[in-house]
């Protein structure tokens, strides 16, 4: 189990393999200076965070091994994050694995 920090009090929980490519797109965007939303569900519960490059963001890892990265899944993500509402958390497609 991994967790999103976000700001100083808010922590999120994600499975390490889904934070990994969230971390990347994530990352991607802030590295560019764009802002956007990203939203997932939770438990039955939709949550939705605002994500700035000031924003406080930590990537916590359980497992410290190397993440194998699906190239289709960053790409899909990418462009969910891309649109105009923003980054959303979807299925993985089938692998498309990149080192």
């Amino acid at each position: 189990m991994g967790y999103l920090h976000y700001g100083p009090q808010q922590v999120f929980h994600f499975e390490d393999r889904v934070l990994a490519h969230l971390r990347a797109v994530i990352v991607g965007k802030l590295i560019l200076q764009e802002s956007f939303v990203f939203t997932w569900n939770d438990a039955g519960i939709q949550q939705t965070i605002w994500l700035h490059p000031a924003t406080s963001l930590y990537f916590e890892f359980e497992n410290t091994a190397p993440h194998e990265i699906n190239r289709g899944w960053i790409e899909a993500l990418t462009a969910l994050a891309n649109g105009p509402s923003g980054l959303k958390l979807v299925p993985e497609p089938s692998s498309e694995v990149a080192s």
